[in-house]
């Protein structure tokens, strides 16, 4: 790969650093709201946002990680009103979960927060800029994933497999 391969090495070193800084903000942020919740739980709120009510294994799929870890985190989030649980329709020993008022209320609030840190960061960035970045990491992001083995990584909802 010789140089290029240099070239995609620096590319995700700087995206582990972004990712590092992320999450120091998020942590820092936590620190000054003084919650109880772990910070990770934040993701796991705004995935339901996003995403919809779910059953927490395909949230797990989702996040890419253990089931066990997004049960901690539902457990957690629904101790603090967050989000809210009912059995499957199709199989009552499953469970569905949904984002509550509370949560959606929780989420916006985390959301202007953090959109001030990235204003406060991309501010001299301009519109065009900003989509042409997102736009390249989501197609590298969409290649990461496909150089997975499939049932490590399953396409996103919305998305398909090239």
């Amino acid at each position: 790969m010789g140089d290029s391969g240099d070239k995609a090495v620096a590319l995700m070193r700087e995206l582990r650093t972004a990712a590092q800084l992320q999450h120091a903000w998020l942590t820092q942020s936590w620190q000054h709201a003084g919650t109880s919740l772990h910070p990770a739980a934040v993701t796991v709120l705004s995935e339901l946002g996003r995403h919809g009510e779910c059953r927490p294994s395909d949230l797990a799929k989702r996040k890419m990680v253990d089931v066990s870890v997004i049960s901690r985190q539902i457990a957690q989030l629904a101790a603090a009103g967050l989000v809210e649980r009912r059995p499957a329709p199709e199989d009552g020993r499953a469970s569905l979960v949904r984002i509550s008022a509370a949560g959606r209320a929780q989420l916006e609030r985390w959301r202007d927060q953090y959109l001030e840190y990235v204003g406060r960061a991309l501010g001299d960035w301009t519109e065009d800029e900003l989509e042409s970045l997102t736009t390249r990491l989501t197609l590298m992001n969409q290649g990461l994933r496909d150089a997975l083995v499939p049932a490590v990584c399953p396409p996103q909802a919305g998305e398909q497999r090239k």
